[in-house]
């Protein structure tokens, strides 16, 4: 199940970050929030939008991974945006086995 959470329609970068996490590791969950308006007035604010994000996700690629595996392994799918356009991103990264 893939969820990003917003009022409305996904924006481009949640939705980017929701296509490219779902390539790479196939979920079994994913949710893509987008905490940017909670960073408001804050250092790595993007006026336009979609510069903060939560990522929560479970896939069976995680399975006997330590948490900086996950992390790092979110991280590549998602480098070029972390550098260029989102300032900072929350991961929650499960295997199966520890979601239920």
């Amino acid at each position: 199940m893939i969820d990003i959470p917003t009022a409305s329609r996904p924006g481009p970068v949640a939705a980017e970050i929701a296509s490219r996490l779902t390539a790479a590791l196939s979920p079994d969950h994913l949710a893509v929030i987008d905490d940017s308006e909670k960073h408001r007035g804050h250092a790595g604010h993007d006026a336009r939008g979609e510069s903060h994000f939560t990522v929560e996700i479970v896939a069976a690629a995680f399975e006997g991974q330590n948490r900086v595996a996950r992390q790092r392994a979110v991280n590549a799918a998602l480098a070029d945006l972390l550098r260029d356009r989102v300032h900072a991103l929350a991961i929650r990264a499960r295997a199966p086995s520890e979601a239920a």
